[in-house]
């Protein structure tokens, strides 16, 4: 018996053959910022849940799913390695589940449960929710590094899928406060069934021109197959530290707004929308850099538009909105390399080191599980040493204010100058660790 992977990564492949295959990155990126963002809000100002209570769920039920991620992975790869109608019915499944268990979330019967019933009912939502998100997320990631056909065209995969996720995040920012969440929770639901749709069709045409593994190969490789391959630990550091890097000032930037630059709260859409609509909007422009330069080159030279930005921030003050502005432009454009190039050399990787219809699925779910752990991290980082340094919510002090800036704008450029230098050190200087098996490497 053989499994046959649709295989549509040629150099020939349209654009909307791309559009296709990222579409679904809309509804997924929907979903799960109002679950960060808008719940704890709900759920404290609505139903009077205790935010120690409710933070307690959110830790619990997060750690969960990042924990489980790598086992959604390997279970990923026995879906592909069966059949695609097998990955089809089981992406299907849980899209069903994510929908479901968003609208528990937002729709509780509230009047029918204690206050101890709440929780339980949050709980199990919030852990549905994340573990069909995540295992549809895996899936729809592993399909991308199964096309193979190069740095640009992985990375004309990649740029899709994240610029429609920031497409969807611009819209769950926004809607939920413009529509309701009936109406934002309908428009879930047809996005999610869009997106499938598109998906299925493209991945049906691609089996004319499938990749067929050999079932004996196919059944080679482990659940810790991808920490064999140097090439991987060493980009998984990277993207480690280059992941933290974005992640503190996300993590502190409404800090920032209020108490440092003291804007009014009506511009703080206008700071995040900028934000996602450069990065959405630089895709294209770092396709032909990557084009040029190649994947290693152009994430270094996100890296140093991210530092060039950051550092700007120690200058700003109370008032300075059009500056901000500028930082958010700049840094948004970085974003873009950032989302577009990891992912791109991962899925080369895969390719490269002999993994492509293998374990596919075990590289993404330790990559996501590393992209999960980095937001954990920078709350764990930033907000402790901000306590440190003498800040705290609503502080506007010299001091405070001051604590905010190296918390918000340094920290952020030492850490891409340590990603940037790992980058360097531990992949530029060591292409073959990227360019073929790494195995012949075990221990580099």
């Amino acid at each position: 018996m053989s499994a046959v992977t649709p295989d549509v990564g040629s150099t020939t492949a349209p654009s909307p053959a791309f559009a296709s295959y990222g579409l679904l990155g809309l509804p997924l990126a929907f979903v799960a910022l109002p679950v960060y963002v808008h719940l704890p809000n709900v759920y404290a100002q609505q139903y009077g849940v205790p935010l120690a209570a409710l933070g307690g769920v959110l830790l619990i039920s997060r750690t969960v799913d990042a924990v489980v991620d790598p086992w959604l992975g390997r279970w990923g790869d026995r879906l592909y390695r069966h059949s695609w109608q097998a990955v089809w019915l089981a992406a299907v499944l849980l899209a069903l589940a994510v929908a479901l268990g968003f609208a528990a979330l937002f729709f509780p019967p509230a009047t029918a449960l204690s206050a101890a019933g709440l929780w339980v009912w949050v709980g199990a939502a919030l852990t549905l929710s994340h573990l069909a998100y995540s295992g549809l997320g895996i899936l729809h990631q592993a399909w991308a590094a199964r096309q193979g056909g190069g740095a640009l065209v992985q990375s004309r995969w990649v740029a899709w899928r994240e610029g429609f996720a920031l497409v969807g995040v611009l819209l769950a920012s926004a809607l939920p406060a413009l529509w309701g969440w009936p109406l934002t929770t309908g428009l879930l639901v047809a996005m999610l069934a869009l997106g499938l749709f598109t998906w299925q069709r493209l991945a049906r045409r691609a089996l004319t021109s499938a990749v067929t593994v050999p079932q004996s190969h196919a059944q080679d490789g482990s659940l810790w197959q991808p920490w064999q391959h140097a090439g991987f630990r060493r980009l998984l550091m990277v993207f480690m530290l280059n992941g933290l890097a974005s992640a503190v000032p996300a993590t502190l930037v409404l800090f920032f707004v209020q108490d440092l630059l003291q804007a009014p709260k009506a511009m703080e859409p206008l700071f995040l929308g900028l934000y996602f609509a450069a990065g959405a909007l630089s895709f294209p422009l770092w396709l032909k850099v990557i084009d040029r330069m190649g994947l290693l080159r152009t994430w270094a030279t996100g890296m140093a538009l991210s530092v060039l930005a950051f550092v700007s921030v120690v200058t700003l003050g109370a008032g300075d909105t059009t500056g901000f502005l500028w930082v958010c432009a700049l840094s948004g454009m970085a974003l873009g390399a950032d989302l577009t190039v990891p992912s791109a050399l991962l899925n080369q990787l895969i390719d490269r080191c002999g993994e492509r219809g293998r374990t596919d699925g075990a590289f993404m779910g330790w990559w996501n599980l590393a992209t999960k752990l980095n937001l954990a991290l920078a709350a764990g980082l930033s907000l402790p040493l901000l306590g440190l340094w003498g800040y705290a919510p609503g502080q506007q002090g010299a001091d405070a204010v001051l604590a905010l800036s190296l918390a918000y704008g340094l920290l952020p450029c030492v850490l891409k100058l340590l990603a940037g230098w790992a980058l360097y050190a531990g992949l530029m200087r060591r292409p073959d660790l990227m360019a073929g098996p790494a195995t012949a490497h075990p221990s580099a």
